[in-house]
């Protein structure tokens, strides 16, 4: 049986990792960010541009969602540190996506770089 950390070491052999150095210039030549952490990680601060499908919903979300569905899409995803987007890129070559490429590091790696972090604007009742 196989451990999580075995299953993306496995993941991360066999997809296409952009460094942090060039994940700037990758976020921008693509069509679509993708932060599949969980939403409090999203909310908490998350990449401009990002949107967020969680790992656990994105074979689901990609599929049912008509705008999503073009195999060709140069699509970029990440999360924390970069395992479930490892899983995630790996899922999506599957599904015959055909550009897609994980950020090494993951959101911690984009942060810690200085990198520009964007939250939602909380809702205000007046």
């Amino acid at each position: 049986m196989k451990t999580a950390h075995e299953l993306v070491a496995i993941a991360k052999a066999s997809i296409n990792e952009v460094a942090l150095v060039d994940a700037t210039r990758a976020i921008q030549d693509a069509d679509l960010l993708l932060d599949v952490r969980e939403a409090d990680e999203y909310t908490s601060g998350h990449i401009p541009g990002a949107i967020h499908i969680p790992r656990g919903l994105l074979e689901f979300k990609l599929s049912n969602d008509p705008n999503l569905s073009s195999r060709g899409l140069k699509i970029v995803l990440y999360c924390k540190n970069s395992g479930r987007a490892a899983l995630a890129s790996q899922s999506l070559h599957e599904m015959g996506y055909v550009h897609i490429q994980s950020i090494a590091g993951g959101f911690d790696a984009w942060a810690q770089a200085g990198n520009p972090i964007a939250k939602p604007e909380p809702i205000i009742f007046d």
